[in-house]
This record gives structure tokens, C-alpha cells and sequence, in this order.
């Protein structure tokens, strides 16, 4: 695996770590790469997996082609949806439910948000608190989740998300929903056991080609259901980063859905689909030297989300053949480093994180650097004063 980080160093080295960079090259041939998966169904952007804004508008900026394209934000909480829409973008979904009543009162306050953006449901009680927060005359636009885990007898593969799985219980919550005076104009079938496991071995291959069997089946079921009680959809939302090839091989979706896959984190290492280009990296300088063959580096504890174990754990990658040390692991405020006899007081050290935009809550800025050297640097989320969850 080839990594960008000799440019990265160089052009931020008048910069005081910690810092986190972005290398632009790797990011463009990331999204061009995500678009030849897609096979020409549109991509959206799931944005809890950039969290940068202006990252975002250089996705979205390369737009939408006869050969397929970046088209929309999915967004992961009901305010971050807001503050998008009154950045300009125009086509949100939201990938979550929501029950924020603060939130979902500004959502109705204004027609071009209601147009902006499309709320995600699995549960007739959400209606209940949505249709209360927004009252009686407005109409948003909602989109339906649909379980798309694997069962097989008793086990259930797959992420825990919409109690909605069967054709008869869609019919019945779109239903409910064009009852209550919502605009029900999608539904989304987001296959976690297929886009988020690596193919590590021949069981997980096995059971990723069985899931989109079944769920290639069981998800035109459902459409029929779905469109029989609210005529044409304009969303039928699926996939992930690491399922684009097969998600977009289905004749009813409309449109995948893809983030990680720009910056390609650790957890991406290992899928058969595509040749990993890590692109997004952080660097902190080294503190001290307790023995000579170790190195203590500031911070860097930055623990992704999901089940506690090795893989959500930062990794160092430059200077290469460094390892962390197995009682204490990646710190708070410091982390020791083996294998580092030719690392001094301030040289730095560079990580690549779990997860993709988790890693923006824990700075303010990225620099992005182009090919030439030219760096830019851009506020996150958390830079711009937004934490969302």
C-alpha cells in the first residue's frame, strides 16, 4: 500500500502537530474510483464520514454525468440537515430518525427546508412525534428504513436498525404515514453485513453473496408494497462504501450511498472490491524517549466508534514499523510507540484512524494538500463550532 504521507509532511512542516491532513490527489482518485463502482447509479455523500464542508463541496463539485456521479448529502442528525440546507444544499436525507422537537420545528418553519430535506422513519410512533413537533400543515418529505440484515433461523447478521422488514409492515407504516399527511418519497435499504465487513475470509464472502440475494429479492417486495399505497418513489436509497458494486446492480435502486471510501480509514483495508488509497491521515510530535527504543508521542488516543477491540484503534504508519505498546495502547495525552530508536524529541509521527470522519471531531482544521504542495487549510465541523453527535 503506496501512502501520500512524504507530501503531507512536507508541506505542512512549519505546522506545530497535532495536526490532521488531507492528501487532494488520493481524495479525487478515491472519488473517481467510488463513481467506476457505482457503475453509473448516482453516489450520495454520507457526510458523518467527511464532516468537512469544504471536502464535501469538492466532491459534490465534480457533479453528476451520463456515466454516473456525486449527487446529494446524507446527512446523520436532523440539525446538521438544517445547517446544510441553509449552506445551500438542496437535496438532503437524512439517514437517521430523529426526534429532536427543536429541530424539527425549524424544519417546518421554512418551505425551501421542507424541500431541502427528506426525514428518515421505521416507526409509526416517530410520525406521531414528528407530525406533533411540526403541526398540522406542514408536509415533509420522508423516506422509509428498511431492515436489510441477513436472518437465517435464529441468527440474526447484520446491524440493528429499522423494525420494519417485511412487505406488509412497509405497507402498513407508508400508510400510516400518507394518512398523517406526510409526502413518502423513498426508502432506503442500507445492507451493513454486506458494505461494512472486510473480506477477510471465505465464511464472510459467503455470507455478504447470500444477503444480496436475499435482500435483492426481498426489497422488490417491498417496493411493490410501498408504491401501491403512495404511487412512484424518487428515492430508493441502498449500499455502502464497501457494497457499491452490488448495490448498484439492482435495477430498483435509484441511487448508493458512499463516504468512508474517500478517505478509506483502517477498517477498509481488507475488502476484495477495491484497492484501498488511504488519504486522510494525522501527525503528532513526539515528546519523549523513556527508553531508547521507544517513543512517546502526544495525544493520539482517538478511538473509533463501534465494538472495543484492536481494530478501532489508531495505527502508526510513518516513520514505518512502529507499534503500540499492548499496556497502554493509544492515550488520552500520550501514547508510547516501540520499534523507535530513530525517533527524537519532535520528530513526528503519523496515524491513520479507524473510522473516516470521526477523526474531524478531534480537530478544527484539515489541511489539504494538492499535488504541487500547495496546502489549504479548512475548518471541520467541530471547526466551525458544530458537533452534531
Amino acid at each position: 500500500m503506496t501512502l501520500p504521507i512524504a507530501g503531507l509532511h512536507a508541506a505542512t512542516a512549519d505546522l506545530d502537530p497535532p495536526l490532521a491532513a488531507l492528501d487532494l490527489p488520493t481524495l479525487r482518485a478515491n472519488a473517481a474510483d467510488l463513481v467506476r463502482r457505482a457503475g453509473g447509479v448516482p453516489i450520495r455523500v454520507a457526510s458523518k464520514s467527511v464532516r468537512c464542508r469544504a471536502v464535501l463541496e469538492e466532491v459534490l463539485g465534480a457533479g453528476l454525468t451520463a456515466s454516473g456521479g456525486f449527487a446529494g448529502l446524507m446527512a446523520y442528525a436532523l440539525p446538521e440537515a438544517l445547517w446544510l440546507a441553509r449552506q445551500g444544499a438542496r437535496d438532503v436525507l437524512l439517514g437517521y430518525p430523529s426526534v429532536d422537537r427543536a429541530a424539527l420545528a425549524e424544519l417546518a418553519s421554512e418551505q425551501i427546508l421542507l424541500d431541502s430535506i427528506t426525514l428518515m422513519v421505521d416507526d409509526p410512533d416517530q410520525l406521531t412525534l414528528i407530525r406533533t413537533a411540526v403541526g398540522d400543515r406542514a408536509r415533509p418529505r420522508i423516506c422509509l428504513d428498511i431492515d436489510a440484515s441477513l436472518r437465517i433461523g435464529p441468527l440474526h447478521l447484520g446491524v440493528r436498525r429499522s423494525p420494519v422488514r417485511t412487505p406488509e409492515q412497509a405497507e402498513t407504516l407508508a400508510r400510516a404515514a400518507r394518512d398523517r399527511g406526510f409526502e413518502v418519497v423513498g426508502v432506503m435499504t442500507y445492507e451493513a453485513q454486506i458494505a461494512g465487513l472486510p473480506d477477510s475470509n471465505i465464511a464472510i464472502r459467503l455470507v455478504k453473496k447470500a444477503s444480496a440475494r436475499e435482500i435483492a429479492e426481498r426489497r422488490t417486495a417491498v417496493l411493490d408494497a410501498v408504491r401501491s399505497v403512495v404511487g412512484p418513489l424518487r428515492i430508493v436509497n441502498s449500499g455502502g462504501t464497501g457494497s457499491l458494486e452490488v448495490s448498484s446492480t439492482s435495477p430498483q435502486v435509484t441511487e448508493v450511498t458512499a463516504g468512508s471510501g474517500l478517505y478509506v480509514p483502517t477498517l477498509f483495508d481488507n475488502y476484495r472490491a477495491f484497492t484501498p488509497r488511504p488519504a486522510l491521515f494525522f501527525a503528532t510530535p513526539v515528546l519523549r524517549k523513556p527508553t531508547p527504543s521507544i517513543a512517546t508521542v502526544f495525544a493520539g488516543g482517538y478511538i473509533a466508534s463501534g465494538p472495543a477491540g484492536a481494530a478501532r484503534v489508531p495505527k502508526p504508519v510513518w516513520p514505518s514499523g512502529l507499534r503500540l505498546i499492548g499496556t497502554e495502547g493509544a492515550g488520552e495525552v500520550q501514547t508510547p510507540l516501540t520499534a523507535a530508536s530513530g525517533l527524537r524529541i519532535g520528530d513526528r509521527v503519523w496515524f491513520r484512524h479507524a473510522k473516516a470522519g470521526e477523526l474531524c471531531e478531534r480537530f478544527n482544521r484539515l489541511h489539504l494538500v494538492d499535488a504541487d504542495g500547495t496546502r489549504t487549510t479548512v475548518p471541520t465541523y467541530r471547526g466551525e463550532g458544530h458537533c452534531f453527535g
